[in-house]
Formats: structure tokens, C-alpha cells, sequence
């Protein structure tokens, strides 16, 4: 399989990796290509609903000068754990888990440091989207101090998904937004307790936040209206501890 760092170029081989279960951060398909076998792989990956994008030859040239076909893709350093496995494990081994979703963050280092002050607080897993997350990339596995490594990190086709199924099991999801009338400290964080983060320009989306049991904020004085989000996550995450 042709291999360059974290990424892996050119049709043939990311259908291989496809077929041998690789886990994708995401694959960059040249906009404006039509050969047959490029359509072939989009076909695949619009079947598994692996994440992907449509960026100029500009990006896939600055990754590699190599001969891509016009499909590159970033393969993922950590592995995913499996959602129902997973899950249903957790439950059986703890009392009272605790879970973070995560809707949307862009910024790998933000994501790297939710990972890390996860792992501290005795989070159970860690629960991000296929599409519009930001990759567990170097950068983010740098900036988790190597959390990313020690805490299940499961990966959905939708959000909605994994709430409806942990919902199932009377877990109680709280949603980080400065809109709620009520702060963290009135949150009972003495049940099982799922906190969903928003991304870092537009929160949780109206649709997610419709299925959470209350919605929460932190108490904010001075002229500043919010915190980063994962100096944010933290303030919530220490407050269910």
C-alpha cells in the first residue's frame, strides 16, 4: 500500500485500506474528477458514509507531489472503539458513568485538550460524529498528553444515535450552552450523566439540543459572554466529579 506519513494516496490503495477496515479521519476527493474508478471509490465511500470532503488539486498537492488520482486520505493514529460494545460494557462495570458527546469542534488542539481533561476526570468515553469533527490527528493526540490513548473515543454516524440508544438506558444528557436559563450547579450529577459540548462558533445544534433532558451554563461576569470550549468542557466536567 503506497504510504506517505499519516496519509495514504491514490485510488487503488484507499479502496484496499477501505476493505481492510482502516479507520479514516477523512478522505479528500479532487473536485471535478469523473473516471470510472474514481467514481467506483466515491461510490464506497458514500456506501460506508465514511468522512470525506471535495477540495481543489491545490490541497492534495500540498500534501503530496505523488501521482493521488485525485483522492488522498488521512488515516487515523488512535483506534476507535466500537459504540454498542463499548457501551454496553461500561454500563455493566459502572454505577454511576459518565460520558462527553461532542458536536462539531473544529480545532484539533481544543479536541486534544477535552481529551486530556476527560481522562482526568474519570470519564467513561468520549462520543464525536463521523462528519464535521475535527480529526484525532498528531496534533490532537500532542495536545491530549497522550489521554487519547487512554480513554475509548467512539465514533458515530449520528449523534442523534448514540442519544437515543444511551437514553435507552437512563442516562440523563445535560447540554453546554450559554441560551439556558439554569447553571451547572442545579445539574443532580449523581445519576448516570451524558454532557454534550457544542462546537466553537455555533454550540450544539437545535436538533441535539431538543433531545436533552436540561441545558446548563456557566455563570459568566465581566464583559466576556464565553470561554473557550474546552476550558469550558473542563468547568463541567469537574463539576459532575
Amino acid at each position: 500500500m503506497a504510504q506517505n506519513s499519516q496519509y495514504i494516496y491514490g485510488i487503488r490503495a484507499i479502496q484496499e485500506a477501505i476493505e481492510a477496515g482502516t479507520d479514516f479521519q477523512k478522505i479528500f476527493l479532487q473536485k471535478g474528477v469523473t473516471s470510472p474508478l474514481f467514481k467506483s471509490l466515491e461510490a464506497q465511500i458514500h456506501t460506508l458514509k465514511l468522512p470525506h470532503s471535495y477540495v481543489p488539486q491545490e490541497r492534495l498537492q500540498r500534501i503530496t507531489q505523488q501521482n493521488h488520482q485525485g483522492a488522498i486520505a488521512e488515516i487515523a493514529e488512535v483506534a476507535y472503539a466500537e459504540f454498542e460494545p463499548t457501551i454496553e460494557e461500561i454500563l455493566a462495570k459502572t454505577v454511576n458513568p459518565l460520558f462527553l458527546l461532542l458536536d462539531g469542534l473544529t480545532d484539533v488542539r481544543n479536541f486534544g485538550a477535552i481529551l486530556r481533561t476527560a481522562s482526568c476526570s474519570g470519564v467513561h468515553a468520549v462520543i464525536v460524529p463521523k462528519q464535521g469533527m475535527a480529526p484525532l490527528n498528531r496534533d490532537a493526540i500532542k495536545t491530549s498528553a497522550g489521554a487519547a490513548f487512554t480513554i475509548p473515543i467512539i465514533r458515530v454516524d449520528h449523534l442523534k444515535d448514540a442519544i437515543y440508544y444511551l437514553k435507552s438506558s437512563d442516562i440523563q444528557f445535560i447540554a453546554a450552552t450559554e441560551k439556558a436559563e439554569n447553571t451547572i450547579y442545579s445539574v443532580d450529577f449523581k445519576k448516570p450523566s451524558a454532557i454534550i459540548m457544542g462546537s466553537e462558533d455555533v454550540g450544539i445544534h437545535s436538533s441535539l439540543l431538543k433531545l436533552c433532558d436540561t441545558q446548563a451554563k456557566l455563570p459568566m461576569q465581566g464583559s466576556i459572554a464565553s470561554l473557550n470550549v474546552s476550558v469550558a468542557c473542563g468547568v463541567f466536567l469537574y463539576e459532575a466529579v
